[in-house]
C-alpha cells in the first residue's frame, strides 16, 4: 500500500477515485438506512445532528482504518479453526478477526432490526392510547457507532482490492460521506413518512445481517443481487404508495 500523493494529472487516478467513491456510496446505503431508522426515534429537532454525528463517525472510522491498513489486512489471517460442517465446508475452515467482526455485526443487525420490527407492531397497537416513545440521544449514537464499525471494516476491506493508494481511498471516503450527508435527511423523511417503507428498510437490514454472517463463514453472497432485489422492492412499494394516494384522493373527491 502506498501513502504517496497521487498524480492527479493521470486520468487513471480520477477514474479510480470516481469508481471508489461510487462504491463507497453503494456500500453506505445500508448504513444510511440504519442511521435513518434509529434517528427517527429521536425528536425531529435532534435527528439532523445525530445523522451528521453518525456519518462523521463513519468517516473517522474509515480514515483511521485506512491509516492502519497494514494491520487491517493482517486481520484476514485465521485465528480460530472451525471443524467440517455439512453443507458449508466439508474440510473445515479458519475464522479471522475480520470474519468474527462480520459475524458479530451481522447478528447485531438481525437482532436490532427484528426488535425494531416488533416495536413497530407494538407501536401500532398502542398508538391510540399513548404517545410515541423517544429514544435517548446517547443510546442512538452508541448503536450508530457499533454499526459504523462493522460497515467500516467491510467497506475498507472491499476497497483494498481496487486501489493501492491510501490517499485516494481517504479522499473517496470523504467525498462519499459528504454526498451521503446531503441525502440522509431526505431518506429519513421519506422512511419516517411511510410505515411500509420502514418495514422494507428493516427487512433489508435483516438480509444485510445474514449476508455479513455468510461472509464471515466464507459463504459468498452477491451484494449486487441483494441491492437489485432491494431496488425492485422499493420501486414496487413506491408504486403502491402512489396508488394508495391516488385512491385516497378519488375517495375524497367522491365524498365531496
Amino acid at each position: 500500500m502506498e501513502f504517496l500523493m497521487p498524480d492527479f494529472t493521470n486520468p487513471g487516478i480520477w477514474i479510480s477515485l470516481l469508481t471508489l467513491s461510487f462504491l463507497e456510496i453503494v456500500l453506505g446505503i445500508d448504513n444510511i438506512i440504519f442511521i435513518s431508522i434509529v434517528a427517527g426515534k429521536l425528536p425531529k429537532n435532534r435527528q439532523r445532528s445525530v445523522r451528521n454525528i453518525g456519518l462523521l463517525l463513519a468517516m473517522l472510522f474509515r480514515i483511521a482504518l485506512l491509516l492502519c491498513i497494514t494491520w487491517i489486512i493482517g486481520l484476514k489471517d485465521p485465528v480460530v479453526q472451525v471443524p467440517a460442517i455439512r453443507g458449508i465446508s466439508e474440510n473445515g475452515f479458519g475464522l479471522s478477526y475480520k470474519d468474527l467482526i462480520l459475524i458479530a455485526g451481522g447478528i447485531f443487525l438481525i437482532v436490532k432490526s427484528t426488535l425494531e420490527i416488533h416495536h413497530k407492531f407494538q407501536q401500532e397497537e398502542t398508538v391510540a392510547t399513548s404517545a410515541k416513545p423517544k429514544a435517548g440521544f446517547g443510546a442512538v449514537v452508541f448503536q450508530i457507532v457499533l454499526v459504523d464499525a462493522v460497515f467500516s471494516f467491510d467497506s475498507i476491506l472491499t476497497a483494498v482490492g481496487l486501489v493501492d493508494n491510501v490517499l485516494i481511498m481517504i479522499i473517496a471516503v470523504i467525498i462519499s460521506i459528504g454526498i451521503m450527508m446531503l441525502f440522509a435527511g431526505p431518506v429519513t423523511k421519506i422512511i419516517n413518512a411511510h410505515p411500509t417503507l420502514q418495514m422494507l428498510a428493516l427487512s433489508f437490514l435483516v438480509v444485510i445481517g445474514v449476508v455479513l454472517i455468510a461472509g464471515g463463514l466464507h459463504q459468498e453472497v452477491s451484494k449486487g443481487i441483494i441491492y437489485s432485489c432491494l431496488g425492485f422492492s422499493l420501486i414496487v412499494e413506491l408504486l403502491n404508495i402512489r396508488l394508495r394516494k391516488k385512491s385516497k384522493q378519488e375517495n375524497h373527491s367522491g365524498v365531496a
